[in-house]
């Protein structure tokens, strides 16, 4: 497993990579790649770092764990690369955008790295996944590594807007300070939730309208 962790995210995270759980977990995660094939590319895994800086968040949207189908993960929450079929989640958020923001246009990909650029950290709790067995990862220490990076955020910044949709993600609310950052909750955009209150949410304007009463730049949703 690679270490090679954006420079600012390195500075913050480098002491967990010594810890008990994460020598575990990097046994584990060698063990398994002897006999499966694993997701996103280890060069991916820690692309939602990557492309967002800790000192440039403004929006964390958290999900679960990677996608588990050939192409689709590249560390990034809810991003499939292009040329790969939009998930469901994905299409309704596109859906939830549409009506939210004007003008915007659903795209004909998946692919979220403009919003990992301007800020929105999409960071999955689980950051790898055994391909074609969805959760395969969970509980082998991914959890501690990227709740340690929310408690981090929260301690370290403030005026961030995380959206935490479903369950598992509304529970990462006690890792965050409320009085410093702006929580919005809602159901989770799957199919098999989203009419219990994701959609009408308007959580991407109201991120939005957050940030400009900082004098952050909004985001820039169009992908």
């Amino acid at each position: 497993m690679s270490i090679q962790l954006e420079k600012e995210w390195k500075a913050v995270l480098a002491p967990e990579f010594e810890k008990p759980y994460m020598l575990d977990l990097k046994r584990f995660l060698k063990e398994e790649k002897q006999h499966h094939t694993v997701y996103p590319p280890g060069n991916l895994i820690f692309n939602a770092f990557d492309h967002t800086p800790f000192g440039e968040v403004k929006v964390v949207i958290l999900g679960q764990d990677p996608y588990h189908n050939v192409g689709q993960a590249h560390g990034l929450s809810f991003s499939v690369q292009r040329g790969v079929a939009i998930p469901p989640s994905l299409r309704n958020m596109y859906l939830e955008l549409r009506d939210d923001i004007p003008g915007f246009q659903i795209p004909n990909h998946g692919d979220l790295t403009a919003w990992a650029n301007q800020g929105v950290l999409l960071l999955n709790a689980t950051l790898t996944v055994r391909a074609h067995t969805a959760g395969s990862h969970q509980g082998k220490g991914w959890e501690a590594f990227t709740d340690k990076a929310i408690a981090e955020l929260s301690a370290r910044r403030s005026g961030i807007v995380f959206l935490l949709w479903g369950r598992y993600a509304k529970n990462k609310a006690a890792l965050i300070d409320h009085r410093k950052h702006h929580i919005l909750t809602a159901a989770h955009p799957s199919p098999f939730s989203a009419s219990n209150g994701f959609f009408g949410c308007k959580h991407f304007s109201k991120a939005n309208a957050f940030l400009a009463k900082q004098g952050i730049e909004p985001v820039d949703w169009q992908v």
